[in-house]
């Protein structure tokens, strides 16, 4: 009778140790950064609802510091800086979220084909990618941004063009490894195409860290977005956009919280998502999650 009495108290402290959340979860950094990120998600997506007023309506006293009426303050058209924050969440944030999406499918694609069939199609490739990694980023994106014309969507398809070859290279390096593995040539060998042992063999084990890639890029892409935008070559007045308020308050030094407050909602996020980036590589790469499980240790 006690040793079935004791069943269910091992059985629950099993299923206690197995639904542990993994180590990567439990990293003070990583809970901090994913915190702050679903914060201003909902901030960005709920903006409409809880905006003090419009993001573009001039209605207020012109260059007021911030107040119990205004917590940012209004710019120098009678703007409320908390309302214009808060609507630029939507533009600088999940503008930068679809890019780094768009950059890592279609650098995880080229970069899959160039390191699985080789010869011409990872010459091309490669060359192509070569020829984006020999201009600074930066550079290049507001060169094709100019050409373009300042807009939003010409900011993004500059920016697109410019990420596409980071993911490009490291797909192909893991699939070049990947793709003389055992398990995908004996794949090969029981009549798996091409296309079905690059999808199903060879994608699934190498995406880890084309994941954390994209994670640590986009605090890079909400940069060079703010960036363009306060150049000019993003987006375009009265569009409430974090890069293009900073750039309104340089042209009003002595209102400082015009850009003070736009500049620090960019250095929340893009912590944060280093944050994340940072932990998910400590949890993804065995090299790395070893050797911090050695230091709790």
């Amino acid at each position: 009778m006690s040793q079935i009495a004791l069943q269910p108290d091992i059985l629950t402290t099993q299923a206690r140790r197995r639904f542990r959340f993994p180590k990567g979860a439990r990293d003070p950094l990583a809970v901090t950064g994913a915190t702050i990120i679903v914060v201003w998600l909902l901030l960005a997506l709920l903006s409409p609802m809880i905006s003090p007023a419009g993001p573009l309506a001039q209605d207020f006293e012109r260059l007021q510091p911030p107040s119990a009426e205004h917590w940012f303050g209004t710019d120098q058209l009678g703007r409320d800086v908390f309302s214009r924050v808060l609507a630029g969440a939507r533009v600088s944030i999940l503008l930068p979220l679809l890019l780094v999406v768009s950059s890592m499918v279609v650098g995880t694609v080229l970069g899959a084909i160039a390191g699985y069939f080789g010869k011409v199609a990872d010459e091309t490739i490669m060359r192509i990618a070569d020829l984006v990694f020999a201009f600074p980023t930066i550079i290049l994106a507001m060169v094709i941004s100019a050409s373009l014309g300042p807009s939003l969507t010409n900011a993004v398809i500059a920016m697109l063009i410019v990420s596409w070859p980071a993911y490009s290279r490291v797909t192909r390096s893991l699939v070049v490894v990947a793709s003389r593995s055992e398990y995908v040539v004996a794949g090969r060998l029981l009549g798996n195409g091409p296309f079905v042992s690059l999808a199903k063999d060879i994608l699934p084990n190498v995406i880890a860290p084309v994941v954390v890639l994209a994670t640590l890029d986009v605090g890079t892409a909400i940069l060079l977005l703010a960036g363009l935008s306060f150049l000019g070559l993003g987006a375009v007045p009265p569009t409430p956009d974090w890069g293009a308020m900073v750039s309104d308050g340089v042209q009003q030094f002595s209102s400082w919280w015009i850009s003070v407050f736009p500049g620090l909602a960019i250095l929340t996020v893009v912590l944060a998502f280093n944050f994340l980036g940072d932990a998910l590589r400590d949890s993804l790469d065995p090299r790395t999650a070893d050797a911090v499980k050695g230091r709790a240790l």
